[in-house]
């Protein structure tokens, strides 16, 4: 809380000139709605809802995670295997082979692969005796394929 240095008095705290402030009769009201898609939000006005729909995105992989954007095809939470599918997916096109989505181009950039290569090894590091069976027979597949592919495509490149 903010003090007056004249007076020491809570109520003659320092207030930034160029807003507006409040009366001391005047109150507001925080409602949390975090966690609540937008057309479940109240009006203006309304006391908020009490209870809470059940979520439609639940999966098998669990979360209440309201479903992906429209047009999107996906409707899981995220989990493991997609990271482990978006550092891939990054290896492959920094090795040239995917091409890139932003300029639909192929390049090669083997400091970048190797990087997204490290990564995955990183996280297979770091997650050991945490994946289920099905995310460290991904893990591995993908590992092995990627530094596989490296190794040709730096090979190629010498």
């Amino acid at each position: 809380m903010l003090r007056s240095a004249d007076t020491g008095r809570a109520d003659d705290a320092v207030r930034c000139p160029s807003r507006a402030t409040m009366a001391d009769d005047e109150s507001f009201k925080v409602t949390d709605r975090r966690g609540r898609p937008r057309e479940e939000t109240d009006p203006p006005g309304e006391p908020p809802e009490t209870t809470q729909a059940p979520s439609t995105a639940s999966s098998s992989r669990g979360g209440d995670i309201p479903p992906a954007g429209p047009g999107s095809t996906e409707s899981h939470a995220p989990d493991l295997q997609d990271l482990f599918v978006m550092f891939a997916s990054s290896a492959l096109i920094s090795m040239g082979e995917a091409a890139d989505p932003s300029t639909g181009q192929r390049t090669v950039d083997l400091d970048q692969a190797r990087h997204a290569i490290d990564l995955l090894v990183l996280l297979r590091d770091k997650t050991s005796g945490n994946r289920t069976d099905e995310e460290s027979r991904l893990l591995e597949h993908m590992l092995y394929d990627l530094q596989m592919r490296f190794v040709r495509v730096a090979e190629a490149s010498r």
